[in-house]
């Protein structure tokens, strides 16, 4: 916490100050001469690069240029939030825009083997099943994406996960994730899991995610080079806020904080009105008079993060919050209604995934032909 906050894979504590992040991760900005470049690709851009909710990068202009494919994850730990799956449809809209392979690795064997969530295998299972369902749901090319989980699909990728594990050492690992003598050898074998499939394409793998798990990708650069292969690229996004305030890590352990991927309407709407952190003034006179912060204010935040797509809407919300001609119950509102509609649509899609899990796994263009593809 030397910075006033903590991040690693597995815990973000306290105010992330995205500027600090640039000198202690060694990462770029993603700067709008960067942004240009792109969208003379795209043609447009997604709202997570307009709004710079996407705001570092390792390498992602040469990605552009010699060409990637994509590569992200998710550790079933629990249920999704609404803050776990915006790298999913950030990764959706690069597919769709560069019609590139993405490949999908669910950490069944981390989140068993994470001594803090003290998860069954069961458990972890279980939550690896409904995940994937979400997952599915954000609309992936079911002939370009391969979604896998590692307990099943490691028998595919050992051998190049030996040769990954033999130039890491114990010393290298502990300094970057913090290991002691007290972690158990699963977790400091775990990262050449996560690194392996970065290797799955004879091109630069190009992964979105946000900062709290560029530890990895630091270390597979370094072994990137050592084994002669592309050094990956990475683009990372600022984290949604918790409801209980800017400085709050949204956690699926605690309700208070996020708002599910299942949840039901009434829950969104109780949840918002007694949990979500406001900019506003103590009182609505005061409020017209002095008008709101909606830097501080959450339901602002996420619109602007992620839910309200339109910028002039985006805009005119803000000026009219800043200035206490709307309120804060007005705010929340907007916010309720936007998140409802999304959640509403999501559970539809969910429905429908059920049928496309063979397909996305097992039976796909991309699948079948990484079943029969042993890594060397």
């Amino acid at each position: 916490m030397a910075q006033g906050f903590k991040i690693t894979p597995w815990e973000v504590e306290g105010k992330i100050d995205y500027e600090k992040i640039f000198k202690m991760f060694g990462v770029q900005k993603f700067d709008e001469n960067i942004k240009q470049k792109l969208k003379r690709k795209t043609g447009d851009l997604h709202l997570l690069f307009r709004r710079n909710v996407v705001f570092a990068h390792r390498d992602f202009e040469k990605a552009l240029e010699k060409g990637f494919f994509l590569y992200t994850g998710r550790g079933p730990s629990g249920p999704m939030h609404i803050g776990h799956i915006i790298p999913f449809y950030l990764t959706k809209w690069l597919q769709e825009k560069f019609k590139v392979n993405v490949y999908i690795e669910l950490t069944d064997d981390e989140k068993f083997l994470e001594p803090k969530r003290k998860l069954s295998f069961e458990e972890t299972q279980k939550w690896t099943e409904e995940n994937i369902l979400d997952i599915i749901s954000v609309g992936f090319d079911p002939d370009r994406t391969f979604i896998f989980k590692d307990t099943e699909y490691i028998r595919n990728m050992y051998p190049l996960a030996l040769k990954v594990a033999k130039v890491i050492n114990f010393s290298t690992v502990r300094a970057i994730f913090g290991f002691t003598n007290q972690t158990s050898i699963g977790m400091i074998f775990f990262p050449t899991l996560q690194i392996v499939p970065t290797f799955f394409e004879d091109k630069i793998c190009l992964v979105p995610s946000s900062i709290d798990q560029d530890p990895y990708f630091r270390l597979q650069r370094d072994v990137a080079e050592r084994l002669h292969r592309q050094r990956c690229a990475t683009i990372y996004h600022k984290l949604l806020p918790g409801l209980l305030g800017i400085d709050c890590k949204m956690s699926s352990s605690k309700p208070e904080t996020c708002v599910y991927l299942d949840e039901g309407e009434e829950s969104i709407r109780e949840k918002i009105y007694k949990y979500a952190f406001s900019g506003g003034q103590p009182t609505l006179e005061l409020h017209r008079k002095l008008g709101g912060n909606p830097e501080i204010d959450v339901c602002f935040q996420w619109l602007y993060l992620f839910f309200e797509d339109d910028d002039k809407r985006i805009e005119e919300i803000e000026e009219e919050y800043r200035s206490g001609r709307m309120s804060t119950g007005e705010l929340k509102e907007i916010a309720i209604q936007k998140i409802t509609e999304f959640i509403r649509e999501h559970r539809k899609k969910r429905e429908k995934a059920r049928k496309k899990v063979e397909k996305f796994m097992y039976k796909g263009k991309l699948a079948k032909k990484m079943w029969e593809t042993v890594f060397e």
